[in-house]
């Protein structure tokens, strides 16, 4: 398998990690145990791992949210909760997601048991230097539950891959919101007033990236990607493919596709339960 055949597959499984960010019982958790709801329960329940850093290293690490509105959360976030307590919310309210969204049943299934110890064993094959996301979280104590245990590797997976998108973005001349104009523009991501809004984005700051990206030749006046951007987001990718590999290799060809195998039908029963609010990714 190439890296982009590994890259596919960390993105079709991906849903299983990224509902937590939308999930009411993610929020009522930590909301429960003493954050503020909203994006400052979303920074603490996503930073948390990381200890109680301040909003530099979350903007820094998140990539593309306005740091203004991550300075609005971190580290006020702290005197409302604990990283420790922030951490065990977060897994509390993934497993009340899991159970809601799979059912009892499903999880108690062989199949869920398989797909936790291969997800697990790919995440033995991530590397620490460099990821401080991914650090942050592989830090943590592994639970013991399996629908818990593949949320804690697809995490691990999602967050090393993450590691290596930001270094690709940085390499590439992108801001976090010039990223986050072109990846809308791929028409594969957030519906754009979706994205602007939730990174906290003005439509001046918006306006001024989308023209910077225009002056650089990678939008067209309409926002749409030139040759030049498509060609940009596509070396992007690539590079995010490569640099996120080493789980899959370490996994081996035979596990990778077993693991997308499995991980099929649990995305596909997630999305049809209402994971995800409609209208905010783009069709495409």
């Amino acid at each position: 398998m190439e890296p982009r055949d590994h890259g596919r597959i960390a993105r079709s499984l991906e849903p299983l990690h990224a509902l937590g960010y939308f999930s009411p019982d993610v929020e009522e958790a930590l909301v429960g145990a003493g954050a503020r709801k909203g994006r400052t329960a979303y920074f603490a329940s996503r930073s948390a791992a990381m200890g109680r850093v301040g909003a530099g290293v979350v903007a820094a690490t998140f990539y593309n949210f306005n740091p203004a509105l991550v300075a609005k959360c971190v580290p006020a976030a702290w005197d409302q909760i604990t990283p420790e307590d922030a951490v065990a919310a977060r897994y509390r309210g993934i497993d009340a997601s899991y159970r809601r969204l799979l059912g009892a049943e499903v999880l108690a299934s062989p199949e869920v048991a398989e797909a936790a110890e291969l997800a697990r064993r790919a995440s033995e094959g991530c590397t620490a230097p460099g990821r401080p996301l991914y650090a942050g979280h592989a830090d943590l104590a592994w639970p013991t539950e399996p629908h818990l245990v593949l949320f804690h590797a697809l995490t691990l997976l999602r967050e090393h891959r993450g590691d290596g998108h930001v270094a690709a973005l940085i390499a590439a001349d992108l801001s976090g919101l010039e990223a986050l104009v072109t990846h809308c523009a791929t028409g594969k991501g957030f519906v754009p007033a979706v994205a602007q809004f939730t990174r906290g984005w003005s439509d001046e700051e918006w306006a001024a990236a989308t023209a910077a990206l225009v002056e650089r030749g990678l939008l067209t006046q309409e926002g749409a990607l030139t040759d030049a951007g498509r060609d940009l987001r596509r070396e992007v990718e690539t590079a995010t493919d490569r640099m996120g590999a080493a789980p899959w290799v370490h996994l081996g060809d035979e596990g990778a596709l077993r693991l997308a195998e499995l991980g099929q039908p649990l995305v596909a029963r997630a999305l049809a339960n209402g994971a995800f609010p409609e209208g905010v990714f783009s069709a495409g």
